[in-house]
Order: structure tokens, then C-alpha cells, then sequence
């Protein structure tokens, strides 16, 4: 069986990128998987007691769990912690919480920076003639954020040359009323136009590629909204 193996931070750093591990039984546990990685990645040793395991995106907790072919372990060093870390406002995120649109804005700002766009998307009151009362948006939460940081890098390398200094996006779900912001997409440039222009096609890419949804309630009833096919980016 094979099991690759995601680092991040600092451990990323220290061993220079992912790993991938073979066994040859069919099913091993995670304590097996770890003292397999104190003998393959001897620099990784002094940090593995710290780390928290993560498989297929979800921690474990019991050093006994099982692994099969084709997981995906990832080793979670500890996270940054204090205030302020905790403050700091992600490049990619899904979330329920309202948006804030002046934090995303400050976090893509540089001192070359002579521009900043935020785009928004509102919640407006009527879609294909029918009224809007409210809307419900559904994500495979997990997925559409590394669709996000894909847009995130699929735009800013299709801007390399025109002075593009950075982008962050956030999408919210759950119920959102009339006039409240589902999408914020910041984007900062030297020149307006480089920041408007990456910004467009950044939003572009989020409705072609994140896997969100949005079921409208209105007098008539509720409707899913249709959708486009799926553009993913290459990055993805």
C-alpha cells in the first residue's frame, strides 16, 4: 500500500516537500506510519511527538487508527499561536461568519501597492424574474477553499508581468438575506487597471471553478439556482 504524506510550515521547510510511503501490508496504523517517518526522515524525528495527524481532512485522534492504500496523511505542526496569529486574516477562506471587506483588503495590501480593488457579491432581491427573499448557499466547504487558493494562483500567474501584488478571496454559506455579502475578492496592483482586470477574472474563475451552490427562497417556493459546468483550474 502506498500513503502520501502533506507537510506544512516548517516541516515542509525541513524535508523539502511531501513524502510518499509504501508497505507491504494492505492496512497499518498511524503510530506505524510514524515510526516509518523517524526512520526514512531522520530531521523530521525531534518534531513528530508535537504534530497533530490529519487523514483525508479529518484528525485523528487514536494512534491505533487505521491506514489504507491511497490516504492522505497530512502532519500538522502546531499552529501559530497568540493573538494576533489567530487575528490574521486568511488568503482563502469558506466560512458562516459575515465578511469583512476592509481586513481582506489589508491583507493583500504591499507598500508598492497604488491600488486596491474589493469586489463584492450582494444578495439581490430577484433572479430570472422570480423574487428573492433569501438565499442558502451550500459548498463542499473543505474542497472549494483549495479551489479558492487555486484561483489565488492561476490569477497571480496569468498577472506575473502586470505588476499584480496579490489576491485573497472569501466565500460565506449558510442563509444570507438580501443586501449581505456571499463573495469579497481583494486584489492589489501598482496600476488601477491591472487591479480591476485581475480582480474580473478572478470572480470569473470562482463561479466557474469553486464548488458552491445557492438554493433562492422567494413567494413561489424555493429553486437551486443553475450552475455552469465546472472549469477547474490547473492548479487545482
Amino acid at each position: 500500500m502506498q500513503v502520501t504524506v502533506k507537510l506544512f510550515a516548517g516541516l515542509r521547510d525541513i524535508v523539502g516537500g511531501d513524502i510518499t510511503e509504501e508497505f507491504e501490508a494492505d492496512v497499518i496504523k498511524v503510530e506505524d506510519l510514524r515510526a516509518r517517518l523517524e526512520q526514512s526522515q531522520p530531521k523530521l524525528q525531534p518534531y513528530l511527538s508535537g504534530v497533530a495527524i490529519a487523514v483525508n481532512e479529518e484528525y485523528i485522534l487514536e494512534p491505533d487508527a487505521e491506514l489504507n492504500d491511497g490516504d492522505e496523511v497530512a502532519l500538522i505542526p502546531p499552529i501559530a499561536g497568540g493573538a494576533d496569529a489567530a487575528n490574521e486574516t486568511p488568503y482563502c477562506l469558506v466560512t458562516t461568519e459575515q465578511l469583512q471587506p476592509r481586513a481582506l483588503r489589508d491583507r493583500v495590501m504591499t507598500d508598492a501597492s497604488g491600488a486596491a480593488v474589493v469586489f463584492e457579491g450582494v444578495v439581490r432581491n430577484h433572479h430570472e424574474g422570480r423574487d428573492v427573499e433569501r438565499l442558502e448557499y451550500e459548498a463542499y466547504a473543505s474542497m472549494a477553499e483549495r479551489q479558492l487558493a487555486a484561483v489565488r494562483e492561476e490569477v497571480l500567474a496569468e498577472y506575473a508581468d502586470r505588476e499584480v501584488h496579490d489576491l485573497a478571496a472569501h466565500h460565506r454559506i449558510g442563509s444570507l438575506e438580501v443586501g449581505e455579502t456571499s463573495l469579497l475578492v481583494a486584489v492589489s496592483a501598482t496600476h488601477r487597471q491591472d487591479a480591476f482586470e485581475a480582480a474580473l477574472r478572478a470572480v470569473d474563475r470562482i463561479k466557474e471553478t469553486v464548488p458552491v451552490w445557492k438554493k433562492e427562497y422567494g413567494p413561489d417556493g424555493s429553486h437551486w439556482q443553475e450552475g455552469v459546468e465546472p472549469r477547474p483550474s490547473p492548479s487545482a
